[in-house]
């Protein structure tokens, strides 16, 4: 592989020009616009996940007033926002902060390799159109880069399926040209995409079928917030904004306390509210009731009911069962019944990774994410100079950008304050229990993954709280030197730097 070169040492470099690399960028441009960055894409555009996925209806699960920016007002009419809107806003985002002439396009990082003697890092990118390697410095390290594999989709194996004659498709690989008018479809899965897939084939399809091996908790809320819509008219856009967006997240947190401590009353609304929407289907529970409680799983957003219009209309139905095997005209299952398809869309979800399958190595030793501790829910134990966006599970993913690099900024000043070259978050007892990355979460992209993620402690710092009130706090106010994050200088074997470091150690 030929090498091109060494690119510019910069102070911080972004990996990912999706929602959270843009926000990042915006950050640094408002609170360091004397530091250098820039970001490394693997894409030929920004917008990451609203940029990869093309399938029918691509939306968002979470009102754009908590998915959106804190510091960027959603001005859009619908609160649940179609991908297309959303890739506009990262892009003005990006225009507005002046983040676009700082982005590498199809710059697919590769390795990361941190030097404690040089106090940086060495990022080691392809480049997507010659297939060369080029290498960038930084001080610091800021993983932006989303939590799933954009190459490629989860897909099991089914039975038989090389028997099948007709189209299949994985939404994550959509493509353009695909007519599915007048056609049968059947959606293999019962999540977000799958609900988000199927009330809009069904406009023109001939039939759409969702097979679930089992029913996933939906709810229904209005594309366009009302309440959005009313202090709109009242306030100006930024007041509205933040007001709304106030407002959601304190919706969600009530939403998401309500259903994990008290699930037997929230389960009987959502199903309250799916029986009043459906009030002649005669297989609710087989279809509709889940076996899980709320929120062990991420609901399904129904934006203005569109999955139960779908149904009750005859356009969609759903069914319950498990796949026996393929057949060349559709896909039969334990129970007898065959259903008979021409395009077999594979609704199976994603593959989960942590920092976009970047290889790590700190001082020459390859690091395992999967033995190292959340510090604050933005760094890893003993690997210095790096952060990382990894969003909320129980609400808008994306509302943890903000606070994140709020806490980066901060991170960096104290670093200037001190005069440090490294902040590393140590951990100094070998024993801590190691937990889950995430508790009580069921969705099988996480249940795949277990052994390939980082731990939660048992205490504060080493936990992720999935609790936006409590880390905004901690990410906010907590003071940054706190004990266990080490500053120091770099460590050269030099006798003038040792005496350089026992200097800013004892300023200390």
């Amino acid at each position: 592989m030929a090498i091109a070169g060494s690119s510019e040492d910069v102070d911080v470099l972004i990996v990912g020009a999706g929602l959270s690399g843009i926000g990042a960028a915006a950050h640094l441009t408002m609170k360091h616009p004397g530091k250098s960055y820039r970001i490394l894409e693997q894409r030929a555009d920004m917008g990451g996940t609203w940029d990869l996925f093309r399938y029918p209806g691509i939306r968002s699960d979470s009102d754009m007033h908590t998915l959106g920016y804190r510091f960027k007002p959603w001005l859009h009419e619908k609160t649940i926002a179609d991908g297309p809107a959303i890739w506009d806003y990262v892009h003005e985002t990006s225009d507005e902060y002046g983040v676009t002439p700082n982005i590498n396009f199809r710059h697919r990082v590769l390795r990361a390799s941190w030097s404690s003697e040089e106090a940086r890092w060495t990022v080691t990118a392809r480049r997507e159109e010659d297939g060369s390697e080029v290498d960038f410095k930084s001080k610091f390290l800021f993983m932006c880069a989303g939590y799933y594999n954009y190459d490629q989709g989860y897909r099991p194996d089914f039975p038989g399926e090389e028997n099948f004659k007709g189209k299949v498709v994985h939404p994550q690989h959509w493509p353009e040209d695909l007519d599915y008018s007048g056609k049968k479809v059947v959606v293999i899965g019962s999540g977000a995409t799958a609900v988000t897939i199927v009330p809009v084939m069904a406009e023109t399809a001939e039939k759409v079928t969702m097979l679930q091996r089992s029913p996933t908790w939906m709810i229904s809320r209005p594309a366009i917030d009302p309440f959005s819509k009313f202090v709109r008219k009242i306030l100006p856009e930024k007041t509205a904004y933040a007001l709304t967006r106030w407002r959601n997240i304190w919706m969600q947190r009530i939403g998401y306390w309500r259903a994990r401590n008290k699930s037997e009353k929230f389960s009987e609304m959502l199903l309250k509210e799916a029986r009043e929407a459906m009030p002649d289907y005669k297989n609710f529970d087989v279809d509709f009731k889940p076996y899980y409680t709320p929120w062990e799983q991420r609901l399904c957003l129904v934006p203005d009911a569109d999955m139960f219009e779908a149904v009750n209309s005859g356009r969609a139905e759903i069914v319950t069962d498990h796949i026996d095997h393929w057949t060349e005209t559709g896909i039969k299952l334990k129970s007898g019944e065959e259903l008979e398809a021409d395009i077999i869309v594979t609704a199976t979800g994603l593959n989960l990774v942590l920092l976009g399958q970047t290889e790590l190595t700190v001082d020459g030793e390859p690091v395992n994410m999967g033995e190292k501790v959340n510090y604050k829910g933005v760094m890893f134990n003993d690997i210095p100079n790096m952060a990382s966006v990894f969003g909320y599970v129980n609400a808008s993913w994306t509302l943890k950008t903000d606070i994140v690099c709020d806490y980066v900024c901060r991170l960096l000043a104290e670093m200037d304050r001190k005069g440090a070259a490294i902040a590393n978050p140590h951990l100094d007892d070998a024993d801590m229990p190691r937990l889950p990355f995430v508790d009580d979460f069921s969705s099988g992209y996480f249940a795949r993954s277990f052994d390939k993620l980082p731990k939660n402690g048992d205490r504060h710092p080493w936990r992720v709280l999935q609790n936006y009130a409590a880390e905004k706090k901690i990410l906010t106010k907590e003071p940054v030197d706190d004990g266990v994050l080490v500053f120091s200088g770099p460590h050269k074997a030099s006798a003038s730097a040792n005496a350089e470091e026992t200097i800013l150690e004892a300023a200390e």
